[in-house]
């Protein structure tokens, strides 16, 4: 069993990124150690599908209809994620990050070799909104609608998007727990 390094961050919306007003963004440190190749397939076992490889928009963006989880597969990243006045996240191979519908994200600055994979959960279509004042109003009203997964996206029916989310802990927070990925 190896420890795993959970981080939690909330934000607010900044006027063009609504963020998600009750559940965190998830940074699981190394979750997929070892294990980058089969990133996708772990996501895909635990129901996150419609899964891609590729990297990050370095524009701001988000996905209001729909969570988004990143596995980082090759290569490492700066990341800002909450939009304009979010924070930047430094990720490296292994690096599991779940984002809530309408959390702003983009590429800041990225290895050469930066890969990482997308899915979301039961396989929703995402769309794609870039922080237009116009898109604010129905994004929040989308946002809402997004029911919470069924499972983690690395760890099944244990993990910690269940916890954080289901139980709703908008305090951020960083903790170890042990666990294995299925």
């Amino acid at each position: 069993m190896e420890k795993l390094e959970v981080q939690t961050f909330m934000f607010q919306e900044d006027g063009t990124i609504p963020n998600n007003p009750s559940l965190p963004v998830i940074l699981y440190s190394r979750a997929c150690k070892g294990k980058e190749p089969d990133i996708e397939k772990i996501f895909n076992k635990n129901n996150w599908l419609n899964s891609w490889t590729g990297g990050v928009f370095e524009y701001h963006h988000y996905h209001s209809n729909t969570h988004e989880v990143l596995g980082v597969i090759k290569g490492n990243a700066t990341l800002q994620i909450g939009g304009e006045s979010g924070k930047e996240l430094n990720v490296t191979e292994g690096d599991i990050i779940v984002l809530p519908a309408g959390t702003g994200h983009r590429n800041i600055s990225a290895s050469s070799d930066f890969e990482v994979a997308g899915a979301y959960p039961d396989g929703m279509e995402h769309n794609l909104r870039v922080g237009k004042q116009e898109e604010i109003v129905l994004a929040k009203e989308d946002i809402k609608q997004v029911p919470l997964p069924d499972k983690d996206p690395v760890y099944g029916v244990d993990g910690p998007l269940l916890e954080n989310w289901v139980n709703n802990n908008p305090e951020p927070a960083a903790e170890a727990i042990d666990i294995k990925i299925r």
